[in-house]
């Protein structure tokens, strides 16, 4: 498999520290409220990313933390009248549900922030140690310029900043320069803090995820995964803070998921201009929302709009239908079959799942990996129109439908719906009537038989009865 790395800014064969083994972290929400689709999209494609590497063998350590104490946090906890902590777990529970609607799998750990104190300030004491951390009196800061190294991911040098930051460094002249980020806020009146070899307080965000990724991965990880707003400067910091206080290199592969636009401006909560998964799975399902996040590829853009969402769900719909309409042939008895569109069909079940490790191998490319799938819905459709197919190709060709599926965690399985005995013998007497040419008897049986909740499509193979609900 190759992966996009931003620290080299290209395409480079994915080569694990141990072989079939591979680590990845991932930053977590800041629980302070419901997430929106933004945010959900990087917990969604690399929760496929894990996936597929498991797909293909590897066994992945996966980390995705939580940032449970932040400004945030503590803003909206005051408004709520509750501690800060009573507002994250009651929003990492609410985290969850909308998770495990998008079928996102638990994370092999989600480290609090919270609970890694004694790491973070662990990993702070290096810092001092190695001559890379000072305090003033709001805090401890990093002093970047001890770090010849900073703004090699995000190619942002630090002549250049500072030259574009001069009025930052005259408000706060206690900074030796104005991107020097804080390690440890200094306690404020009526915040939560921790006792530090400096003073009471609190982490800042970017040690956060450098302890607890040292602290469940080791000193240097395989993959580290964000959105691309996370690259300067949460991730450029991280680079900073972990490789001056352990010595050696943090990160070998830097993968940043494109943004969720909405009128081409990125979708945020600081802009207004975003819509909550808990808001939206009120017309669309969780199913959907992932499939419209996967159907490009991760590292472009994605303009949402509901045009868009109803576009994506005309697509989805097709590959279920496609299902639903195997299922329904696996239960006819089949008759003579014909070998030459069977052994078409097995031809086109093996280049699907050929296509789509194809793609998914170039960068985690969920698009063309659709578009393999989509191929074998048409084949299907097809050759079934051409003649009868025989069940074992079909069959086969269901399941590779619902393998490949399963990569990208979705499912086209259709719950069944039971059918009642009346409206099974209104289909029988229905079927009758049309053989005696009673046309009329034949659509009056097919009103009652929609008035109890089904339609009746005619096939090749005979009546099929498809739930109202359902289209």
């Amino acid at each position: 498999m190759r992966v996009y790395n931003d620290l080299t800014r290209q395409k480079e064969e994915l080569r694990p520290q141990v072989e079939g083994k591979i680590q990845i972290y991932v930053c977590g929400p800041t629980v302070y409220d419901y997430f929106h689709l933004g945010n959900a999209r990087p917990f969604v494609v690399y929760d496929t990313l894990r996936r597929y590497l498991e797909y293909r063998g590897y066994e992945v350590e996966y980390v995705q933390n939580f940032t449970d104490i932040e400004d945030k946090i503590i803003t909206r906890a005051k408004v709520e009248g509750i501690t800060p902590k009573e507002l994250s777990e009651r929003m990492i529970v609410e985290y969850f549900k909308d998770a495990d609607g998008l079928n996102i799998k638990r994370a092999t750990v989600h480290p609090k922030a919270t609970e890694t104190i004694p790491e973070i300030i662990d990993l702070i004491s290096d810092l001092f140690d190695n001559g890379y951390a000072y305090t003033n009196d709001d805090g401890v800061y990093f002093d970047i310029a001890k770090f010849p190294d900073y703004g090699k991911l995000s190619r942002h040098s630090l002549e250049d900043l500072e030259e574009g930051a001069s009025h930052r460094l005259a408000e706060d002249r206690q900074k030796r320069n104005p991107f020097d980020f804080v390690l440890w806020k200094f306690q404020k009146d009526g915040e939560v803090s921790w006792p530090s070899p400096w003073g009471d307080g609190r982490p800042g965000w970017h040690i956060e995820c450098s302890a607890m990724s040292r602290k469940h991965l080791g000193k240097t990880i395989d993959i580290h995964c964000g959105g691309q707003d996370l690259i300067f400067p949460h991730h450029e910091n991280e680079i900073a803070q972990s490789e001056a206080a352990n010595g050696v290199p943090f990160v070998n592969y830097w993968l940043h998921n494109g943004f969720i636009n909405v009128d081409n401006e990125k979708m945020a909560k600081s802009a207004g201009n975003f819509f909550r998964v808990r808001d939206l799975v009120e017309k669309y399902s969780y199913e959907l929302l992932r499939f419209f996040i996967l159907q490009p590829h991760y590292r472009m853009p994605i303009n949402f709009s509901a045009e868009l969402l109803d576009a994506a769900e005309h697509g989805w719909e097709r590959i279920k239908t496609c299902v639903a309409n195997l299922d329904f042939l696996l239960e006819q008895d089949v008759e003579a079959e014909d070998q030459e569109l069977s052994a078409s069909l097995a031809a086109a079940t093996a280049e699907a799942r050929e296509n789509f490790i194809k793609a998914m191998d170039d960068d985690l490319n969920t698009a063309e990996a659709f578009a393999a799938i989509f191929e074998l819905v048409r084949e299907v459709n097809t050759l079934v129109a051409k003649g009868q197919v025989g069940k074992s190709e079909l069959s086969e060709a269901r399941a590779m439908i619902q393998e490949l599926l399963g990569v990208l965690g979705l499912s086209a399985a259709v719950e069944s719906t039971e059918i009642s005995a009346e409206v099974l013998a209104k289909l029988e007497a229905r079927q009758s009537a049309k053989e005696a040419k009673n046309w009329a008897e034949a659509d009056r049986l097919r009103d009652e038989i929609l008035a109890a909740g089904f339609r009746v499509e005619d096939t090749a193979q005979g009546p099929k009865l498809v739930p109202v609900e359902a289209e």
